[in-house]
């Protein structure tokens, strides 16, 4: 007896290592993980709990490898929306120092994650980096949030160090002493990491950039990471501004520091990668670098477009990620995967970037990114129990007969049906599950205006 069956699927896509597809299909789990997969011929098993996918595409979760969850707290907050990349992040500073702490994190984990499952999002991410030393556990604060919803979460304890009069970016009051952040690093691995094959949760380190980090602090954290056995994230070649900063402090381009500090390995992923010039993307994808794509945040911001066909060409693992809510906005998975889609046929060809490409970019690329291939963003005998089920009827689709995968994309706009969980349903026909929506709505609603009045 499985404990869910999601049966009767218009199609199955599994985006399994052969890219198998099952027209009729279905998929069966139990205690976390998928016991067996079919067609509208072969006998599906009992289950305790049925998902009639009849009309709709069934395809594993969507991968958020890419994200700052605490800033929907400054979503779309008007003094914000007209600057790039460096200014932006100089006027967001003050407010995101003084106002967070771990109920507000907490609150904001909890809607982001939230609004990430109703896009079919089943595992993210987290880059976060501002840990001013009042603020209490705010890593712990999140991670709580995930639990409660049911998500599968891979936060990043994050960190700056390098101040203004250091010559970074951020604040004084928003950096921690290097010696502090890999203490606080090596702890928060220690109780929340989990290795094994399934978990529900895994924590990587991740200096949060060139300009808010030294150099030192990069390499002690690669050495710290492999001594821990985990993974590596940071921003990575995000805009001109970030090539000009690198050259005039460090002498050299973003893709050279990052492998001079270490980071140049298959332990690491880097966000956005909006500019390296095709010599790195060789360099990139013969270490194995993954690479975390962040479509609407890199045009909100000016940063321009990552040069995606050609990273999975160099051997990339490329994944979608939806950045921070105060760039990006709106926490969709699927919204991020259409314009993966639309911008890598704008810039290397209608072919080069289908649908099928651009779901593979946000399940399996995904996986990739964090290490865990064969285990998440597939739909396969042993693989975890984590399903998106999206309707495919009603006005938006009428007319997509031949190709739903295409058709799931190119129409919509469009949200998961059920978003399942390691077997577990967090969004049922198109409502999150939890009962708890209203009280952390209205609670995120004070948190916010708090945030942005002060």
């Amino acid at each position: 007896m499985a404990d869910l069956l999601v049966r009767n699927a218009r199609l199955l896509a599994t985006v399994d290592a052969e890219r198998t597809e099952i027209p009729g299909g279905w998929v069966a789990v139990e205690n976390g993980l998928v016991t067996a997969l079919g067609g509208s011929t072969d006998l599906a098993p009992d289950a305790n709990h049925v998902i009639d996918a009849t009309d709709c595409l069934v395809t594993p979760g969507l991968i958020n490898t890419h994200h700052h969850l605490w800033q929907n707290l400054t979503r779309a907050w008007t003094p914000m929306t007209s600057a790039p990349l460096f200014g932006w992040l100089q006027s967001l500073y003050p407010t995101w120092t003084a106002n967070i702490d771990e109920e507000s994190v907490h609150v904001a984990a909890w809607v982001g994650l939230a609004e990430l499952a109703l896009s079919g999002c089943t595992t993210s991410s987290d880059h976060h980096y501002l840990h001013p030393p009042r603020a209490g556990d705010l890593l712990a604060a999140e991670i709580a949030a995930a639990q409660d919803l049911g998500m599968r979460f891979h936060p990043t304890y994050g960190s700056m160090s390098l101040s203004e009069k250091d010559g970074g970016l951020p604040p004084d009051n928003a950096v921690r002493d290097e010696d502090d952040i890999l203490a606080e690093s090596e702890r928060h691995v220690g109780r929340w990491h989990d290795p094994s094959y399934g978990s529900m949760v895994q924590i990587a380190l991740a200096p949060c950039s060139p300009f808010s980090v030294t150099p030192d602090l990069m390499r002690r954290s690669a050495e710290l990471a492999e001594r821990l056995d985990v993974r590596l994230h940071t921003h990575l070649a995000e805009n001109a501004e970030d090539d000009e900063y690198a050259l005039a402090t460090f002498g050299m381009r973003p893709i050279d520091l990052y492998e001079s500090v270490g980071w140049m390995t298959d332990r690491t992923w880097g966000a956005h990668v909006v500019r390296p010039d095709p010599a790195e993307v060789t360099r990139l994808g013969a270490a194995g670098v993954g690479i975390a794509h962040c479509p609407s945040s890199n045009m909100i911001l000016s940063s321009g477009i990552a040069p995606v066909v050609d990273l999975r060409a160099a051997g990339c693992p490329v994944g979608i990620g939806c950045d921070g809510s105060s760039s990006a906005d709106a926490a969709s998975l699927w919204q991020e995967a259409r314009l993966a889609m639309l911008q890598g046929k704008l810039t290397s060809g209608a072919a080069a970037m289908t649908a099928r490409h651009a779901l593979e970019v946000a399940t399996r690329g995904g996986a990739g990114c964090l290490g865990r291939e064969g285990e998440l963003g597939e739909l396969s005998v042993g693989s975890v129990g984590d399903i998106a089920v999206w309707k495919l009827d009603g006005p938006v689709f009428a007319g997509v007969l031949d190709d739903p995968i295409e058709g799931w994309l190119r129409c919509g706009p469009t949200a998961a049906w059920h978003t399942v969980v390691a077997g577990r349903s967090v969004v049922e026909n198109g409502v999150l599950v939890s009962p708890r929506v209203d009280e952390m709505l209205a609670s995120h609603t004070i948190d916010a205006r708090r945030f942005q009045t002060t």
